[in-house]
C-alpha cells in the first residue's frame, strides 16, 4: 500500500471522528489534489461535511464544488453550491462558480441569474470583491452577447470598462457590440481609455467596417496573434508532401452549417476530382442538423468531428492521416481554432472566405483571391501569399434553390416606387455608408430602403438616424430573418441592391446576383472593401464599380431615376448565371486543383508529378 493511501486511510478516519479542524481539512485535500488525487478530496470533503458542523462548512461546500466540476461532475457541483449559498447567503464566491456551472449544464438563464446576483449585491468600490464583480460583469457581457442579447451585454462590459478601464479582451467585444447595434461613433469616448488602446483592442473582424486601411488591418490581425497565440509549439508536418497517389485536402471549420461560408462551399467539396484528390473535413460545428450539414458530411470522403478534443489533439489527428493541403475556412472568426494551426499539422497551409483580411497567422501560408480582391501593390499588406485564381476568388453553389417569388406586400413594401436593398449584417453599416443610402432617398424621394432586421437595438437606432437626417423612418423597411430559399427569393423583389463600404457584402452579393439582383459597390484598398467589386468584375459588370462615395451615390440615384437600366442588368445577369464565369463552379473548381498539384510539385521538386 502506496504512502499516499495510508495517509488517506488515516485523514478520512480522523475526518469521521470529528478529529480534523479547518486547516488540517484544507492542506490535506490541497495534497491529495497536488497528487492527483482530486476524487479522494472530494470524498474527504464529504466525509467531513456529514460528521462537522462548524462556522466553516459553507466553505467546504465551495471547495467540494470546486473539486467535483473540475471532474466533470457538474450536477454535483450544483448542490454543493447551492448548499453553501444557503448556508451563508452573502458569500458570493458559489454565485460565480454556480453561474459556470449552469453555462457548462446548458442553462444560460441560471447562469445570468447567479451573476446578475453579484452584480446587484457587490458595490463597484468593494476592492475586496473587485476582481470578482469583473468577472461576473465579463461574463455577463460574453453569454448575453453569445445569446443575441447585444444592448445588455454592451451594458455590462461598460460597466466593467468604467471599474477596470484597461481591459483590451473586454474593449476587442465593447467595439464589435457597438458595431452589430448600430450605436455610432463606434468609438465612443470612455473614461481612462486613450483612443490609441481602443483601435488596438479592435478584433481583426470589427475592424474590417471601421476602416479601409490594409495596414491598420494587419496590424489587428498581428495584435490578435502577439496576445491569443500560442507561438512556441512544436511542428508537426514535414516541410514534404508525403507522395500519396492522391492529394490529401482537409477543410477545416466550425461553419460547417447553415453559415456563409458553408452556403458557398458546398458544391466545390462536392466537385473534387476524386481520382487525384482525397477529401477530408474537419469539423467542431455546434450547430444541429440541417440538409446542408448533411450535403456538407456526404461530400467528404473523410468527416472528423474534433469539438471535443484539444488544439494539440486535433492537430495530432490531422498529422497522423497525413494531410498534404490543409484549408483553413475559419480565420480570426467566431469558433476559430487559430492554436491549432499554430501545430502546423500540414505542410501547406491555406487561409479561404472566413475572415476577409490577412490573418497575421504565421502558420498560414497563402491566401485564395484574384487579382482584383488583392491587387499586387497590396499584396505587401498580407502575411499569406496570395493564390490568384484566374476567373474570381469566391467559389458558388449552383444547386442552391429559392422559394416563390413573394408579393411586395408580404414583404411590407409599398405597391410602387423603387426599392434599394441592403441585406448585409448590421455591424457592416457605417454612419459615412448611412449618410449616402439617406442622400440617395432623398434625391429619389419615391424610393424605400430595405435592410435586415438584424437585432431590434440597431433597427431602433437606425430609424433614429434616418430621422436626425431629415429621413422619414418610415422608408426603412426592415426584413426579419429566414429560410436560405425565402431569403434568396427576397432579391428578386428589390430593383438595387446598395453594398456596404469598408465592409463588403460577400455571400450576400453572391446570392443577389444569383438572383438577378444589380448589385451597387464602393471598393477600396482592403480585401473587404473589394469582395463585391471582384464578382461584379467577373461578371462583366464594372460599371456598377465605384471608387468613391459621390459617384456611389450617384449612380444609384441615376438608376433609380433609370429603371429601364436596372431591367438590362438583371437580363445580364441571366446570361451570367447559366453562361458566365462568376457561377461556372467546375471551372473554380479545376483551376483550385491545379494550384493545389503546383504546391505539392514545389514541394517535392525531385518528383516528376503524376498528374
Amino acid at each position: 500500500m502506496s504512502f499516499t493511501e495510508v495517509d488517506f486511510n488515516s485523514v478520512l478516519l480522523h475526518a469521521w471522528k470529528g478529529e480534523l479542524d479547518f486547516g488540517q481539512l484544507l492542506n490535506c485535500a490541497e495534497q491529495l489534489q497536488t497528487h492527483s488525487l482530486a476524487p479522494l478530496a472530494a470524498v474527504l470533503y464529504q466525509t467531513w461535511l456529514r460528521r462537522n458542523q462548524t462556522p466553516y462548512n459553507h466553505l467546504v461546500c465551495f471547495n467540494l464544488g470546486t473539486v467535483l466540476f473540475n471532474e466533470g461532475d457538474l450536477s454535483g457541483a450544483k448542490d454543493v453550491y447551492i448548499q453553501a449559498i444557503q448556508m451563508a447567503p452573502a458569500f458570493a464566491q458559489p454565485h460565480f462558480n454556480l453561474g459556470l456551472t449552469y453555462e457548462r449544464m446548458g442553462q444560460a438563464d441560471a447562469a445570468i441569474t447567479e451573476w446578475r446576483w453579484i452584480d446587484d449585491n457587490i458595490p463597484p468600490n468593494h476592492s475586496e470583491h473587485r476582481s470578482l464583480l469583473l468577472l461576473a460583469l465579463n461574463n455577463l457581457g460574453r453569454l448575453l452577447e453569445a445569446n443575441k442579447q447585444y444592448a445588455s451585454a454592451l451594458d455590462y462590459l461598460t460597466k466593467s470598462l468604467a471599474i477596470k478601464p484597461l481591459q483590451p479582451d473586454v474593449l476587442h467585444h465593447w467595439v464589435f457590440l457597438r458595431e452589430r447595434l448600430c450605436a455610432w461613433p463606434v468609438y465612443a469616448s470612455l473614461p481612462g481609455i486613450k483612443p490609441e488602446l481602443m483601435r488596438q483592442s479592435t478584433s481583426a473582424l470589427a475592424m474590417l467596417s471601421l476602416s479601409d486601411d490594409p495596414e491598420a488591418q494587419l496590424s489587428a490581425a498581428r495584435n490578435f496573434v502577439k496576445n491569443k497565440i500560442n507561438s512556441n509549439v512544436p511542428t508537426l508536418a514535414s516541410p514534404k508532401a508525403y507522395g500519396h497517389k492522391k492529394i490529401r485536402i482537409a477543410y477545416c471549420s466550425s461553419d460547417f452549417c447553415l453559415h456563409p461560408v458553408a452556403m458557398l462551399t458546398a458544391e466545390l467539396f462536392e466537385l473534387h476530382d476524386r481520382e487525384n484528390f482525397e477529401i477530408y473535413g474537419y469539423c467542431w460545428t455546434q450547430q444541429g442538423h440541417s440538409p446542408l450539414r448533411q450535403r456538407i458530411i456526404d461530400a467528404m470522403d473523410h468527416f472528423e468531428r474534433i469539438d471535443t478534443i484539444s488544439d494539440r489533439e486535433a492537430a495530432e489527428l490531422i498529422r497522423r492521416h497525413e494531410i498534404d493541403i490543409l484549408v483553413d475556412l475559419q480565420g480570426q472568426t467566431l469558433g476559430a481554432r487559430a492554436n491549432l494551426l499554430a501545430y502546423r499539422p500540414a505542410p501547406i497551409q491555406i487561409t479561404y472566405l472566413g475572415l476577409p483580411a490577412t490573418t497575421g497567422l504565421p502558420s498560414i501560408d497563402y491566401v485564395i483571391a484574384d487579382r482584383f480582391l488583392i491587387p499586387e501593390e497590396y499584396a505587401d499588406y498580407y502575411s499569406e501569399k496570395p493564390l490568384y485564381m484566374p476567373d474570381v476568388y469566391q467559389v458558388s453553389d449552383r444547386q442552391r434553390q429559392n422559394a416563390p417569388i413573394p408579393s411586395r406586400e408580404s414583404c411590407n413594401l409599398p405597391p410602387q416606387g423603387f426599392v434599394f436593398c441592403s441585406f448585409n449584417n448590421n455591424y457592416k453599416y457605417t454612419p459615412e455608408i448611412f449618410d449616402r443610402w439617406m442622400n440617395i432617398l432623398r434625391r429619389a424621394p419615391d424610393s424605400v430602403l430595405w435592410l435586415l432586421a438584424d437585432n431590434p437595438w440597431a433597427e431602433i437606432n437606425l430609424r433614429n438616424e434616418a430621422k436626425t437626417r431629415g429621413i422619414d423612418p418610415e422608408r426603412l423597411i426592415f426584413a426579419s430573418r429566414a429560410s436560405p430559399d425565402q431569403y434568396l427569393a427576397r432579391f428578386a423583389v428589390a430593383d438595387l441592391f446598395l453594398d456596404t463600404f469598408p465592409f463588403n457584402a460577400g455571400t450576400t452579393a453572391n446570392d443577389a446576383l444569383w438572383m438577378g439582383l444589380p448589385v451597387l459597390t464602393r471598393s477600396g484598398r482592403s480585401f473587404a472593401s473589394r469582395m463585391a467589386g471582384a464578382l461584379l468584375t467577373a461578371a462583366d459588370l464594372s460599371e456598377l464599380v465605384t471608387d468613391n462615395m459621390h459617384d456611389y451615390e450617384d449612380k444609384a440615384v441615376a438608376l433609380a431615376q433609370a429603371p429601364d437600366q436596372c431591367l438590362r442588368i438583371k437580363e445580364h445577369l441571366q446570361h451570367v448565371r447559366s453562361n458566365g464565369v462568376l457561377f461556372d463552379t467546375p471551372r473554380f473548381v479545376q483551376n483550385l486543383e491545379q494550384h493545389f498539384k503546383h504546391l505539392i510539385d514545389e514541394l517535392n521538386p525531385d518528383q516528376t508529378s503524376r498528374r
